[in-house]
C-alpha cells in the first residue's frame, strides 16, 4: 500500500512538470526581468560618476546634459516612467474593459503588474536624478507608499488559494485537496509521522479567532518564512551526507523522486490546512488594504498629471 500511495504521488508530480501551461508566461516574464534589470545596471554603472556628485558639482560634468531630468536620457527615462505607469493601472481597470479582460489570465496580468511595480519606481528614479522636491518629491514619496504597499497586497492575493484559471477555490475545494493529500501521507512510509509533525503543526481555530489583524498577518507570514526549513530538515532525515552537501542542508531539491513527491504532499497540506485556517482573516486584511491602496494611488497618479502638465507648459518637450 505504501508504493502504491508513494507511486501516486511521484506520477502526479512528474505529470505536473510535464503538462506546464504557464511555460510560456514564465518565459515572458523572466525575459522581461532579464531585459528590465540589464537597463537598470546599465543606469546604475553609466550613470554613478554624475549621481554621486552633489548638485553644484553635477552641474560641471560632461554627463548633465544627459542625465538630468530634462536632458537627453532623463526626459525619456520619465517618458518611459509614464509609460510603465499606465501598464501599471491597466491592471485594475481590465475588468471594466471587456476586450482587454479577455487578454490573458488574471495571475499573467498581476505578475507583469508586480514587475512593473518594481521597475517603474526605479525608472522614475533615475528620470529625477535622484531630486526629489517640489510636486515631484511628493508624487514620489507617495510612489514610493504605493510600491510598497503593493508588494503587501501581493503576498495577501498569494494567500488566497486559486485554481489554473485564476478562479478562488471553494472551501468544499480546499478541503477535498487535504483531504487527498493527508490521506497520501498516511499511506507513505518514507517519513514518520513524528519526523512530518512539525511541518504540519498549526495554530487551532480558537487561537486564531483571538488574534488581532496584525498578529494574524505576522503568524501567517511566519508560518510562510519557516516552511522552507521545516522541509529542509524533512530532507537532512532521508538523505545521505553527500545529498545534505548537494542540496545545501536540505534547502534544494534532491533527485530522490520519491522523498520530493512526499515532501511536495506535506508541504501542500501544511499550505493549503493554513491557508483554510486563516481564510477569513485574510480576506478582512485584503479588503483593508484595498481601502489604503487605491486612494494613494489615485493621489499619485494625479500628482503625476499635474507634474507633465507643468513640464509641457515650461516646454521640456
Amino acid at each position: 500500500m505504501a508504493t502504491v500511495s508513494q507511486t501516486s504521488i511521484s506520477t502526479r508530480a512528474r505529470a505536473g512538470v510535464q503538462s506546464d501551461p504557464e511555460r510560456w508566461h514564465r518565459l515572458r516574464l523572466q525575459f522581461t526581468w532579464l531585459v528590465s534589470t540589464g537597463v537598470i545596471l546599465w543606469l546604475v554603472i553609466y550613470g554613478f560618476p554624475y549621481y554621486r556628485q552633489d548638485l553644484a558639482g553635477r552641474a560641471n560634468s560632461p554627463l548633465h546634459a544627459a542625465l538630468r531630468p530634462s536632458g537627453t536620457v532623463g526626459l525619456r527615462l520619465g517618458m518611459l516612467g509614464a509609460l510603465l505607469f499606465v501598464g501599471l493601472f491597466l491592471y485594475p481597470i481590465r475588468k471594466r474593459w471587456p476586450w482587454l479582460n479577455r487578454i490573458g489570465t488574471t495571475r499573467h496580468w498581476l505578475d507583469f503588474h508586480v514587475l512593473l511595480g518594481v521597475i517603474a519606481p526605479l525608472v522614475v528614479t533615475f528620470h529625477s536624478s535622484f531630486k526629489l522636491a517640489g510636486i515631484a518629491g511628493v508624487a514620489y514619496w507617495i510612489m514610493i507608499v504605493v510600491a510598497l504597499s503593493g508588494f503587501v497586497g501581493r503576498y495577501l492575493y498569494a494567500q488566497i488559494p486559486r485554481s489554473l484559471s485564476t478562479a478562488e477555490l471553494s472551501l468544499n475545494e480546499m478541503e477535498s485537496e487535504a483531504s487527498k493529500l493527508a490521506a497520501d501521507l498516511q499511506r507513505q512510509a518514507m517519513l514518520t509521522p513524528e519526523e512530518i509533525a512539525p511541518l504540519l503543526r498549526l495554530p487551532s481555530r480558537e487561537e486564531v479567532a483571538r488574534m488581532s489583524i496584525v498578529m494574524a498577518l505576522w503568524t501567517i507570514l511566519r508560518m510562510d518564512l519557516a516552511r522552507p526549513f521545516l522541509v529542509s530538515r524533512l530532507r537532512r532525515k532521508a538523505l545521505s551526507p553527500l545529498g545534505k552537501l548537494a542540496t545545501v542542508g536540505g534547502l534544494l531539491p534532491s533527485g530522490h523522486r520519491e522523498l520530493e513527491a512526499v515532501i511536495s504532499a506535506c508541504r501542500g497540506w501544511s499550505w493549503i490546512s493554513a491557508k483554510m485556517l486563516f481564510l477569513a482573516r485574510i480576506h478582512s486584511l485584503f479588503h483593508l488594504w484595498h481601502i489604503v491602496h487605491r486612494p494613494f494611488s489615485y493621489s499619485f497618479a494625479a500628482l503625476v498629471l499635474i507634474h507633465i502638465g507643468v513640464v509641457v507648459l515650461l516646454g521640456y518637450f
